[in-house]
C-alpha cells in the first residue's frame, strides 16, 4: 500500500516531463512557422501569392516559355512531394532538379536562405494544408527517407 503514493508521484513526474517536452516542441514549431511565414512573405509571396495561391493558369507555360509559379496551398501539387525534394528545389532551383530544359523564374535560394530558413518556409507552407494533404505529404517524406 505504501508503494502506491510513490508510484503515483513517479508517474506524475513522468507525465509532467512529457507535457513540458510537448509544450517545448510545440513552441519551437510555432517559432519555426512564424519565421517561415515572414521569410515566405519576403522571398516567395510575390510569385507564389500572399495566400499561397500561385500564378494564374500555373500549369501552362507563359509566352516566355517559362512555367508560372504553382500554388503552395492544397490546390497545387507541392503537398505531393517529400520534404527532401522540396528542399532541393528551393535551395538549388527547379532546373537543377527537374532538368535543364525546365524553365521558370524561380531562382536558387542557396546563399540567400540558410538550410534552417528553407525548412522554416516549408514548415509554414505545410502548416496551412488541411489534414488530408499533410498526412499524404508526411507519408511521401517517410518513403523518401526509408527508400520504400
Amino acid at each position: 500500500m505504501k508503494m502506491a503514493p510513490v508510484l503515483f508521484l513517479a508517474l506524475g513526474g513522468v507525465a509532467t516531463a512529457l507535457a513540458l517536452t510537448w509544450f517545448w516542441l510545440d513552441e519551437r514549431r510555432a517559432d519555426e512557422v512564424r519565421l517561415g511565414r515572414m521569410l515566405y512573405s519576403k522571398h516567395c509571396a510575390s510569385c507564389h501569392g500572399v495566400k499561397l495561391e500561385g500564378q494564374p493558369d500555373w500549369k501552362s507555360p507563359l509566352p516566355t516559355g517559362k512555367m508560372p509559379a504553382p500554388p503552395h496551398d492544397a490546390s497545387g501539387h507541392t503537398w505531393h512531394h517529400p520534404d527532401g525534394l522540396l528542399f532541393r528545389i528551393t535551395r538549388d532551383g527547379p532546373a537543377a532538379i527537374v532538368g535543364s530544359g525546365y524553365k521558370s523564374d524561380m531562382p536558387s535560394f542557396d546563399g540567400v536562405l540558410s538550410n534552417e530558413e528553407i525548412r522554416a518556409v516549408q514548415a509554414f507552407i505545410k502548416s496551412t494544408w488541411p489534414e488530408r494533404e499533410r498526412v499524404y505529404q508526411e507519408e511521401m517524406t517517410r518513403r523518401e527517407r526509408t527508400g520504400s
